[in-house]
């Protein structure tokens, strides 16, 4: 009886079971490509950052973390990012110029508003 162990005394394989293991692997293959190109076209929840909304994919202690804002939010965001020099002004930069949101312009002295 052989139990378990399906080549107990390393013979070579007989091609059905070569054609069960390529058919596997070609199977695993496809899976992982569907899900490889999913991940990369799928925006997320939020969508992409568009009409006055962003969205910010950040690094984080677990992993990474997203910051979502819309209307004056967004605004404050940017100009807190705009005003910004470190990595997370960085991204969120970029988040807010595909948005289409852009600095302020500075205001100058002596100017009523």
């Amino acid at each position: 009886m052989k139990g378990r162990q399906p080549n107990p005394l390393s013979e070579s394989l007989t091609r059905r079971q070569k054609r069960v293991f390529a058919l596997a692997g070609g199977l695993a293959l496809v899976v992982l490509a569907a899900i490889g190109t999913w991940s990369l076209s799928d925006p997320g929840s939020y969508g992409r950052s568009q009409h006055g909304c962003i969205n910010v994919v950040m690094p984080s202690t677990t992993g990474a973390g997203t910051a979502h804002g819309c209307g004056g939010t967004a605004q404050a965001m940017c100009q807190r990012a705009y005003a910004g020099h470190d990595r997370l002004a960085r991204l969120t930069r970029v988040q807010c110029k595909r948005a289409g949101i852009g600095p302020r312009p500075a205001r100058r002295a002596g100017m009523d508003s």
